[in-house]
């Protein structure tokens, strides 16, 4: 509103001007009164686009805030206490060496590996579930590993996925294998009452350091919550 009226405080005395102008060159106060009224016009106008643009404000404040909150409802539901859920994990970023429970296609040095897995979890508290994963990785070259995750997830305000696991895998003809501690946080949205789409980061820490290196990782996770 302050807005406005400096607005128009500023086209009133533009018009001020105007008129002296329009003496000085001895205009007619027919072109006055309509500059006039041109002024007003524009005045009210914008008067009432501000109005309008403020009520479509609140109601989309209104909407987004209901939303948030029939979300946050359903996340409360689906992450309490006797909750189970199971999820399957797209990984990015990181080769299938990591003990690998997700889903995963990698390529180096023209040979292609790809791993496949799934995990669960049962809610011991509201928020907080202990998971187990299995997965299976192919390396190509008649070389393939079992791989399993053991870890600890909690939901901070039922919307952001915290977790710690422990990674390992056992591949086949192999004098050692890898094992990593992952921490990970990232973003719940549940996009009904028992599905969630869970983007997070994952940085992997090697616990053996003659077999493989530190990684970092994206993972795009799909849970079922019942």
């Amino acid at each position: 509103m302050c807005f406005l009226g400096s607005l128009t405080r500023l086209f009133a005395v533009i018009l001020l001007i105007f008129s002296f102008v329009f003496d000085v060159f001895s205009l007619s106060y027919f072109v006055v009164f309509w500059a006039y009224y041109g002024v007003f016009l524009v005045s009210l106008i914008l008067f009432l686009a501000f109005v309008i643009k403020k009520i479509n404000m609140k109601k989309v404040i209104l909407a987004a805030i209901a939303v948030m909150g029939f979300t946050f409802a359903n996340a409360q539901e689906q992450t309490a206490k006797g909750k189970w859920l199971i999820e399957a994990n797209t990984g990015f970023g990181g080769d299938t060496n990591t003990g690998n429970t997700s889903f995963q296609l990698y390529s180096s040095d023209g040979e292609s590996s790809w791993s496949i897995g799934a995990e669960g979890g049962y809610f011991v508290a509201d928020n907080l579930a202990v998971k187990l994963g299995m997965g299976y990785n192919d390396f190509g070259h008649s070389s393939n590993a079992f791989s399993y995750k053991v870890g600890a997830k909690y939901y901070l305000l039922n919307k952001f996925p915290l977790e710690a696991s422990y990674t390992g895998a056992s591949i086949k003809d192999a004098n050692e294998n890898p094992s990593y501690l992952g921490l990970q946080a990232g973003y719940a949205w549940f996009v009904s009452k028992n599905i969630s789409i869970e983007p997070g980061l994952r940085y992997n820490v090697t616990l053996n350091e003659d077999y493989g290196k530190d990684v970092f990782q994206l993972n795009v996770g799909f849970a079922l919550h019942f």
